[in-house]
């Protein structure tokens, strides 16, 4: 919030400063004359005419160092706050002004006479060591030993002469004689076989066999073929009640009662009749004993009770307060000293267990590696090496040329490269193309095809009129109601 309102300060007093001068610039435009101001600026800092020399006190109480004027304190917590707000100058972009404005106005310094100076070289520190021996003696020395050397040529080796030596033949080995293999399933197959019995052949002799006797009595073979009746078609009764029937079930027929007189009425009330009631039985809960013999206890404890007899009391000695009676001291055993069950001891302990047992593998592994095993002899089965002799001609020994062999550069391997990849290239853009082409036919097709089946579906086609079976009304098997007078009571009236 300090560093806004620090902001904001300055651009307000930037702002006052710019008003200012622009009022002040106005003022002295409007105030001076526009002609009495040409020719007095200069047209360089250079040419300006110097004025009189300015004297000045000598501060012979002051360094040349500057003083830096103290400012304003700053707590430490709020200057690291500020730090680690402030964003580094390397993030800052450069000013387009500060890039055009050019080179500095500032008075340049005058050119002084150079003064020459010898350099000090490294060279000047050097200097030849007395015992270093000349030229002239080293190349005598020279010469010298190559009069003390004498030359010695060798003897000629006759086995150039005569030719390479070519190693011995082996002799030739026995060709391989294939054996066969002997395998358990051919074995037992061939047992299988050997136990098998020998199949007898079947007597394919002729025996006829007697007429079946129900050919000469009735028709055998293929049964005729039925002719079945047409189907008589019947109307749907969709609006009829007997659509979906309930088979009612047919009441038995009761004989009619025989007709009874009334007895005469003798004018009581009615009294109804009540039940009797039936005496109850008390079965016993099954918690009941129980109960039962808990009270019995109960009453033999509480007699017992009241036949103890009734504790007297009895005072306690008094205390003999001359002798001072304490307490043993508890005796506390001293800490015994144990060592330490530290888990690093245990680690220690198990890695060098480890270490041990990968010494021992690493030892048994080195044994073994050391122990000699031949490898396969391969060399016999090789051609033995026979060296080439060098076809050389007089001419070639003579000149000392030599025969140039064909290359092959790279931007000509790049090229042909290039031109494979670039047919490769067109064949699959080709391939491509007529891809979609494909797919665009087989879109148009759809799309026809799915046109002509919407259009014949949407054309309309009357349904002919449906001739149904006209309707018969069937008659009701149910007998007319038979009335019957209704029997009323006349006993409650008065």
């Amino acid at each position: 919030m300090m560093l806004i309102n620090n902001f904001n300060k300055k651009k307000f007093d930037r702002l006052k400063n710019h008003m200012d001068v622009g009022s002040a610039e106005d003022n002295s435009y409007k105030e001076v004359n526009f002609t009495s101001q040409l020719r007095k600026h200069p047209s360089s800092p250079l040419k300006a005419p110097k004025g009189t020399t300015i004297p000045k006190p000598f501060n012979l109480s002051r360094g040349k160092r500057k003083l830096d004027e103290a400012g304003a304190y700053v707590p430490m917590a709020q200057q690291i706050e500020q730090f680690q707000k402030r964003t580094p100058s390397r993030y800052h972009l450069r000013s387009r002004q500060s890039q055009e404005r050019g080179p500095s106005p500032v008075k340049a310094e005058k050119p002084k006479i150079t003064h020459p100076k010898t350099p000090q070289l490294l060279t000047r520190q050097r200097h030849r060591p007395t015992m270093v021996k000349s030229t002239a003696e080293i190349e005598a020395e020279e010469a010298e030993k190559m009069q003390q050397f004498k030359f010695k040529a060798l003897e000629l080796n006759r086995k150039i002469l005569e030719g390479a030596l070519v190693p011995k033949k082996p002799d030739s080995k026995e060709v391989t004689k294939p054996e066969g293999f002997h395998l358990e399933i051919e074995k037992r197959l061939q047992e299988r076989q050997a136990s098998k019995k020998p199949e007898e052949k079947e007597d394919h002799t002729f025996h006829p066999r007697p007429l079946p006797t129900r050919i000469l009595e009735e028709v055998v073979g293929v049964p005729e073929k039925k002719v079945l009746n047409p189907t008589v078609p019947e109307s749907p009764a969709f609006a009829l009640k007997n659509r979906v029937r309930i088979e009612k079930k047919k009441e038995e027929e009761k004989p009619p009662a025989p007709i009874k007189a009334h007895a005469v009425p003798h004018f009581l009330p009615f009294q109804p009749k009540l039940p009797v009631k039936s005496q109850v039985e008390m079965c016993p809960f099954s918690f009941e004993e129980r109960e039962r013999e808990r009270r019995v206890m109960k009453e033999k404890k509480l007699e017992e009770m009241r036949n103890e007899e009734v504790p007297k009391f009895k005072a306690q000695p008094l205390p003999d307060f001359h002798e001072v009676h304490l307490p043993e001291k508890k005796v506390v055993e001293p800490t015994k000293p144990a060592p330490f069950k530290l888990m690093i001891d245990e680690r220690g302990a198990s890695k060098g267990e480890r270490w041990e047992q990968m010494m021992k593998e690493e030892l048994k592994r080195q044994a073994e590696a050391a122990c000699f095993k031949a490898r396969p002899n391969n060399v016999m089965h090789k051609e033995p090496f026979v060296p080439k002799k060098e076809n050389r001609s007089i001419l070639a020994n003579t000149t000392n040329s030599a025969v140039p062999e064909g290359f092959q550069l790279a931007t000509e391997r790049r090229a042909k490269e290039r031109m494979e990849f670039e047919k490769e290239l067109s064949e699959k853009e080709a391939l491509k193309a007529r891809m979609e082409e494909e797919r665009a036919r087989e879109r148009e097709e759809q799309e026809k095809e799915e046109t002509a089946r919407l259009r014949q579906e949407q054309v309309r086609k009357a349904q002919p009129i449906r001739r149904y079976k006209p309707m018969e009304l069937k008659k009701s098997d149910v007998s007319l109601t038979v009335p019957q007078s209704p029997n009323f009571s006349d006993r409650f009236r008065m």
